[in-house]
């Protein structure tokens, strides 16, 4: 282990050392001013430290403060070596956090047990550091196990909501790729932007509450059957409610949003502007361009010049305008996403 001995008289620097070399586990590191000893400490840290209080220049007092401001040197222990009279100073010192003293003239069986017993704690010190290290990092492994099959779980849920609709999962990896787009847009943090990217993909699970008859019919639907799928972002909030999780509370939050309209036509409560919930605005764009630049049974897709004419056109009555400018702002981005998520088409229709 590793001993700084700081002491400005070369015999006592000898002396030290060799009673330091009769130790177990002790390496001696002698510096002869107090200067030099700050200086390799700044990137290195000893395991104990002698430091001599009479010293020219930086004397010790002033050395164990600035030694114990350096980053990871508060607890390491520093020994004081200083004469019998100077009481004054050895309550200053404590007052600085040195650990012990030593008197001159120093005792060498003194120094032994004192230096001993302070190594043996520094060592196990440093055993108990390494154990919480280890024990965080398995925490941390185990967290992160559990938080990937959360996630897991709920994609494979929002996916059978899709699969419901006659989609495939691959329009909830593009309109949750193309949330975080937006979100980055907005200036959320890249921890909002992740967990905007969770949660995005149960918008619709409250669609596993409505009947096929009405969600699988491919004529109009009639104002009774209108009624009841505009039900499910009220479904799948109370699907998701109630919960601990910031997953889940973020994808209630979408649910029972995303089809509110920025003029306060939507559903299900009919709010407007910023009092529709900013990840509901979002979504509802990424949600709404993915669906119009992509083939459904039911449809075939438009082209891109004009999903986005449309979402220019929306701007303020259907879309949040800032949401909509974030995702112009960065359509490469938006058009790759697309790109590499693009399923093949499904009917007739020019693909954008």
């Amino acid at each position: 282990m590793k001993v700084l001995v700081v002491d400005d008289n070369q015999m006592n620097l000898d002396l030290f050392c060799h009673m330091l070399s009769m130790l177990d586990d002790a390496d001696p590191l002698p510096m002869g001013t107090a200067a030099e000893a700050l200086a390799w400490c700044a990137y290195r840290t000893p395991d104990l430290v002698v430091v001599d209080y009479m010293m020219p220049g930086m004397d010790g007092l002033e050395f164990l403060r600035r030694f114990r401001l350096l980053p990871g040197k508060r607890e390491v222990p520093v020994v004081m070596v200083t004469a019998d009279t100077e009481l004054k100073v050895r309550h200053e010192a404590l007052r600085l956090s040195a650990n012990d003293f030593l008197t001159k003239p120093v005792n060498s069986i003194e120094f032994n047990v004192r230096i001993g017993n302070l190594l043996a704690l520094r060592r196990a010190q440093r055993q108990l550091a390494a154990r919480a290290d280890s024990l965080a990092e398995a925490v941390s492994k185990a967290t992160a196990a559990v938080v990937a099959r959360e996630h897991e779980a709920i994609h494979r849920l929002s996916r059978a909501a899709e699969f419901r609709d006659s989609d495939t999962g691959s329009h909830l990896q593009r309109m949750a790729a193309y949330a975080r787009v937006i979100a980055a847009g907005l200036g959320l943090s890249v921890a909002e932007c992740d967990l905007l990217a969770e949660a995005a993909p149960m918008h619709d699970i409250g669609k596993v509450g409505i009947p096929d008859a009405i969600l699988l019919k491919q004529g109009a639907l009639d104002p009774d059957e209108r009624a009841v799928i505009q039900r499910h972002p009220q479904i799948g909030a109370d699907i998701l409610a109630g919960s601990e999780s910031p997953l889940l509370q973020a994808g209630a939050v979408i649910a029972i949003s995303h089809h509110e309209r920025y003029d306060g036509g939507g559903y299900p409560h009919g709010l407007a502007g910023v009092a529709i919930p900013l990840f509901g605005r979002i979504v509802a764009v990424a949600d709404v361009f993915d669906a119009l630049t992509t083939a459904r049974p039911y449809k075939p897709a438009w082209p891109l010049a004009r999903a986005l004419d449309y979402l220019r056109v929306e701007k303020g009555r259907h879309f949040d305008p800032l949401c909509v400018d974030a995702l112009l702002a960065e359509l490469p981005e938006v058009l790759a996403i697309r790109q590499s998520a693009l399923p093949p088409q499904i009917g007739a229709g020019s693909p954008a």
